[in-house]
């Protein structure tokens, strides 16, 4: 969560290295899921602290957040994503409010992390997961660290072992590899 201008700081190059980029800023005509992390980012941040014209910055950030997120298809509520969030592509991802996903998480299109039958519960995922194109994350579960989830799995219960793969209907282990491939070399250099 972010709680500080130094925060923000860190959030915004961690989520940079995560996504690949090595430019100052964003391209004007492409770079829009960066674009979209940045105001995420900034929204986080004038929701959480106190500072100066707070509610103005806090209305603008959103105004913008809410117009990136219709345009990419997201619906990914603040302080939900720790540092080093990479969104691979723009499609539909819908995350519950409730959630928790540790630093370094990458997710692909058309991912659904929620709670179930209007249950207050939603998944804790660790750090370095990688989540595949499709998967569904559902319920009061928990998803260790350095964990893979394949594209199109459905996650219905806890994966407590750090370093696997999971995938399936439901999903279950499939191997012993972990995340690390999915994810940039770059962002576990500074961690």
């Amino acid at each position: 969560m972010i709680n500080s201008k130094q925060d923000l700081k860190l959030y915004l190059e961690r989520d940079k290295i995560a996504l690949r980029k090595y430019t100052k800023y964003p391209k004007v005509f492409t770079d829009e899921i960066w674009k979209f992390e940045i105001v995420f980012r900034k929204y986080e941040y004038y929701s959480n602290v106190d500072v100066k014209f707070k509610k103005i910055r806090k209305m603008f950030y959103h105004f913008l957040y809410h117009r990136w997120s219709i345009k990419l298809g997201f619906s990914i509520p603040i302080n939900t994503f720790g540092p080093g969030l990479s969104i691979a592509h723009y499609g539909t991802i819908v995350v519950n409010s409730n959630t928790k996903i540790g630093k370094n998480c990458r997710i692909q299109e058309n991912v659904t992390i929620g709670a179930t039958n209007g249950s207050s519960k939603a998944p804790i995922i660790g750090d370095n997961v990688f989540i595949g194109s499709g998967a569904k994350i559902i319920g009061n579960i928990s998803i260790a660290d350095d964990i893979c989830i394949g594209a199109g799995a459905v996650v219905v219960n806890s994966f407590n072992d750090p370093g696997i793969t999971i995938a399936g209907v439901p999903a279950k282990k499939i191997s012993n590899n972990n995340s690390h491939s999915n994810i940039n070399p770059a962002v576990f250099k500074e961690s």
